[in-house]
């Protein structure tokens, strides 16, 4: 069986059924619905029960409109003490 066979039989999850990612999931009506992980796919109004595919995933990293810190580029390291910037520093027989 080859990837796309496989793809065409995965099934897609219905509701009721758990949410494992966050994310945007888009029914069969075409009806997008931000769900989280742990919360259980509602049933369309107009259809019922329907089938749920993610169309986006969720990032929260951004979500206050500030950069992660971690991303951000560190100013110098202004405690050098220890430091070795190249190994000519440091000449054998001298002390520091």
């Amino acid at each position: 069986m080859n990837k796309v066979q496989k793809d065409n039989q995965d099934m897609l999850p219905m509701s009721g059924e758990m949410v494992e990612v966050d994310g945007v999931y888009m029914n069969e009506a075409g009806r997008e619905e931000h769900l989280h992980r742990g919360q259980h796919f509602p049933s369309d109004l107009t259809i019922g029960p329907t089938e749920w595919k993610l169309v986006e995933y969720a990032f929260d990293n951004h979500h206050d409109g500030r950069t992660d810190p971690r991303l951000v580029a560190k100013n110098e390291n202004e405690d050098k003490k220890g430091f070795i910037a190249t190994p000519k520093q440091f000449v054998e027989g001298t002390d520091h």
